[in-house]
């Protein structure tokens, strides 16, 4: 008997609103499997290549989109970012759940070509708990920040294009909605790690 056929769960939503978060909780499920984004950016202290980012040369990145390896990509803050096909084909076959956290640019490519999946937006419960979250992390410059708060804006607006709407306010119900959502409510020993 074949395994059965995976499914795709693609998280998004604006910096703030707890995405990385909710996948790490995510991720605790040994069905579910992280999608490791291509960039181009430089890796920040304490990333590593393979685990948080597919570290590639603009010249790399460009010569992947030739040949086709690429799911989506986008240019987001003047880097390119892109979700590999290959890992995509192997964890579905293997009946995982395969989930891409991207921005909404990479799921309007996902959608427009037709890929199957259940895409979830993660929203904060209003954009001044997002500036509280955001200015909390002491990670971003002024102008930085505003630019993030622009851009959350504009992702608010994209929300109406998912399946599901998340509300993160509190973290473990946004958890257990979006496990259920995606069918992995049965109990399921954690992960090793």
């Amino acid at each position: 008997m074949s395994e059965p056929a995976g499914r795709m769960l693609v998280i998004s939503g604006p910096s703030g609103a707890g995405k990385s978060t909710i996948c790490k909780k995510l991720l605790e499920d040994p069905r579910v499997e992280f999608s490791v984004s291509a960039t181009t950016r430089k890796p920040r202290p304490g990333e590593v290549d393979g685990r948080d980012y597919r570290f590639l040369s603009r010249e790399d990145f460009r010569r992947l989109i030739q040949e086709g390896a690429f799911l989506e990509h986008a240019e987001v803050y003047g880097n390119l970012y892109g979700t590999l096909r290959e890992p995509v084909r192997v964890a579905l076959s293997q009946g995982k759940v395969y989930l891409l956290e991207i921005d909404v640019q990479g799921a309007n490519q996902l959608r427009a070509l037709g890929e199957p999946g259940l895409y979830v937006f993660i929203a904060p419960p209003d954009f001044e708990e997002l500036r509280k979250r955001l200015v909390a992390r002491g990670t971003e410059a002024p102008e930085v920040l505003e630019r993030r708060l622009h851009k959350a804006e504009d992702e608010w607006r994209e929300r109406v294009k998912y399946d599901h709407i998340v509300v993160n306010d509190d973290l473990a119900r946004a958890v257990g909605e979006v496990r259920r959502l995606v069918g992995l409510d049965a109990a399921t020993p954690a992960r090793g790690r």
